[in-house]
């Protein structure tokens, strides 16, 4: 196992949703996993189902929105349950639709400022103990459009996590320098939380109607195409989309993303 023996730290992984399913899945690896998340009594509840199914973890509180407690996490892991092998920045705000100031500067210091400050420390980290390791981003299908068919959109989210793709290909080159590899999981809707409560109360045919998938991802599917993105040596900087009721896709590495563009003559 490429995790056996070392540290891995998920954030968010203190609710009911991916952050938990994804660090049972890297406990199972053989991972020491770094359980982080601001839901104290969540991520203790995540550490006791790791331990219950013969893994090893602790957990560690921290609220990605300040740098100091994100250092001290990524230090933490790579300190006391060294050599650090993953970082899974996992963590996000509270989806909320509107414009109101507190929530647009919210998910953006959850969304992209914290996975962007923990990378840093993080890769840091990997080149100071010479092991390598890899650094999973968790984004969206929401940050592949080029504009919405239907309403409800949420920018500021869309934008933070259209960054976390451009930051995972732009550190491509660390897998060369450093053995250090960059992926991002862009998923579609999972079932959890209020996504699968919508998905659920609505008909098949109100789904088609208002662009909602057909089905649901699994947060057992989106562990598992984590930890293929942690431990395949062959993927670095890639970032693989997987639409909800579609498979699993990696984009084509170099492309522009321009395809289906419409000439323009002035």
């Amino acid at each position: 196992m490429i995790l056996q023996g070392r540290s891995a730290i998920v954030t968010g992984s203190g609710g009911t949703g991916c952050g938990r399913a994804i660090a049972l899945r890297l406990a199972g690896e053989g991972a020491m996993v770094i359980v982080s998340d601001t839901n104290i009594a969540g991520g203790e509840q995540t550490l006791r189902l790791i331990e219950a199914s013969g893994g090893r973890a602790v957990f560690r509180a921290a609220d990605m929105r300040q740098e100091a407690q994100v250092r001290d996490l990524v230090a933490f892991a790579a300190g006391e349950f060294g050599p650090l092998g993953a970082l899974v920045n996992n963590a996000t705000a509270p989806f909320a639709h509107g414009y109101e100031m507190e929530h647009w500067l919210t998910t953006v210091e959850t969304d992209f400022i914290g996975p962007l400050v923990a990378t840093r420390y993080t890769v840091e980290a990997m080149r100071q103990a010479r092991h390598g390791g890899a650094i999973v981003n968790i984004s969206s299908i929401s940050a592949l459009w080029h504009g919405r068919r239907t309403p409800a959109g949420a920018p500021v989210y869309d934008a933070a996590k259209a960054g976390l793709l451009r930051l995972t290909t732009g550190l491509a080159e660390l897998a060369k320098t450093d053995n250090i590899r960059v992926n991002c999981l862009a998923p579609g809707w999972i079932a959890t939380g209020g996504a699968r409560e919508y998905w659920e109360s609505l008909t098949p045919e109100q789904r088609a109607e208002r662009g909602v998938p057909a089905s649901l991802l699994t947060t057992a599917q989106i562990a598992d195409a984590v930890v293929r993105l942690a431990t395949d040596d062959a993927l670095a900087g890639r970032v693989l989309f997987w639409w909800s009721d579609d498979e699993p896709k990696l984009i084509e590495w170099g492309d522009r993303g321009y395809k289906g563009a419409i000439p323009f003559s002035y």
